[in-house]
């Protein structure tokens, strides 16, 4: 456990100083080759729920301190000791004799004693810490306040539940690919492996528990791909027919891409800006058997890449915030700030209005982010619809969305991520 938590502490730290968390993890692989999978699984997990809960450990840590830490690395090996103390089932005495090990290391003498006390004080008052830490909103929910006030403002009846959803393990969800079997059928061959699994929508399933691919029956054959049910609805949505030009801008890894071309056989151009996404692309496509045209390029320089001819489908899963799913990538509780939503809103307007004039006349736009803020969303489609006279916003068939929120706004919830979709037609 020692190396783990020494692990868990660097990648926190990586994540906090401005670094994505599976880039974080990546470095810790290639520089620890001989780290085994349990010992990976054990520091990702640890990583991502030090991150996902880190406001409210803060909080509590505040009170446990007299004064502030000199060295910034023992607050991260606490932070990551008291995640695994309130929220792991390994044995507390063990936990804390790891980090007084690991803070030794650090030099300062008086470190491994003071990781000693902290520790054993939160055991010792862990309910009076934790309630006055929920005093605060950063302390109950685990969030950024101002994350906390922007939903509390634009989801008055639902941010508390928004937020908290926000903070589960997310569902593991699979999609079912139509031309090669049934959602009943996979469910009875999940059940012959001894998977439990649900129903979830017309094509899906959600397991139990999550599964490496590689023991998923068939995955490797393409009968099922890993997509979160609420990214499931973007295919059917756009309503694509066979032989359609077809246009997914930004296509990586290719969940839509794939779900497209399983659903009709599509002249489809995969767009992406990095390459290197690309190349999952082509896994999946090769994994699926499908075909589309990869092109790595900005879907803004339209000079660089378009042939002139129009495409009658286009989908457009702009890049954005990312908080409709912060319980799959709790590190952008950490990386994102206040002032980084107009940047976005300002890139997904300048695209949109790019992508508008490769549509044909009649042709269907699907605007999808998987974003809760209403700037990148129905503020941003609203905004679109003034300045473009010959786009009308067409009704959304099987999403529902609830009391009090836009239409085309999906709220995490027990089966899918937050996501938000706007279905435009050119006139």
């Amino acid at each position: 456990m020692l190396e783990i938590q020494q692990l868990a502490s660097a990648a926190v730290a990586a994540v906090v100083g401005g670094r994505n968390l599976n880039v974080a993890l990546a470095a810790q692989w290639q520089k620890h080759p001989q780290l085994t999978s349990q010992q990976r699984a054990a520091i990702t997990d640890i990583s991502y729920g030090t991150l996902r809960f880190g406001a409210q450990l803060e909080a509590v840590l505040a009170q446990l301190l007299a004064k502030p830490l000199r060295d910034e690395s023992l607050r991260w090996l606490l932070l990551v000791a008291l995640y695994q103390l309130q929220y792991t089932r390994a044995a507390p005495y063990a936990i804390v004799d790891n980090a007084v090990r690991c803070a030794a290391h650090v030099g300062e003498p008086q470190a491994a004693g003071l990781i000693n006390a902290v520790l054993r004080n939160f055991l010792r008052r862990r309910e009076a810490l934790l309630a006055k830490a929920a005093h605060s909103d950063a302390g109950r929910y685990s969030y950024p306040q101002w994350w906390i006030d922007k939903l509390r403002a634009q989801y008055p009846r639902h941010f508390a539940a928004m937020l908290e959803a926000g903070n589960l393990h997310p569902p593991f969800t699979l999609r079912i690919n139509r031309r090669r079997t049934t959602r009943d059928e996979y469910l009875a061959l999940l059940a012959q492996h001894g998977i439990a699994a649900t129903a979830v929508g017309a094509e899906a399933v959600t397991l139990a528990r999550a599964l490496p691919v590689e023991r998923l029956p068939g995955f490797a054959d393409g009968m099922v791909s890993v997509q979160d049910a609420a990214a499931q609805l973007a295919a059917p949505l756009l309503d694509a027919q066979d032989g359609m030009r077809a246009l997914d801008a930004c296509a990586a890894p290719g969940g839509k891409t794939t779900h497209l071309l399983e659903i009709a056989s599509l002249e489809l151009t995969a767009l992406d800006s990095d390459a290197t996404r690309l190349e999952r692309v082509r896994q999946n496509l090769e994994r699926l058997r499908l075909d589309a045209r990869l092109l790595a390029a900005d879907a803004n320089d339209t000079a660089a890449w378009w042939d002139g001819k129009p495409f009658e489908r286009i989908l457009a899963d702009v890049s954005c915030s990312a908080s409709g799913v912060v319980r799959r990538h709790p590190d952008i509780k950490w990386l994102r700030r206040r002032g980084d939503i107009p940047q976005f809103v300002l890139q997904q307007q300048r695209l949109l209005g790019s992508l508008w004039r490769l549509l044909a006349s009649g042709g269907k736009l699907l605007y999808t982010t998987c974003s809760v803020f209403q700037e990148e969303n129905s503020l941003q489609v609203a905004e679109f619809l003034t300045r473009h006279a010959d786009a009308r916003v067409l009704p959304l068939c099987g999403v529902k969305t609830l009391d009090g929120t836009p239409e085309g706004q999906l709220l995490p919830d027990n089966e899918h991520d937050g996501f938000y979709y706007a279905l435009l037609q050119k006139m």
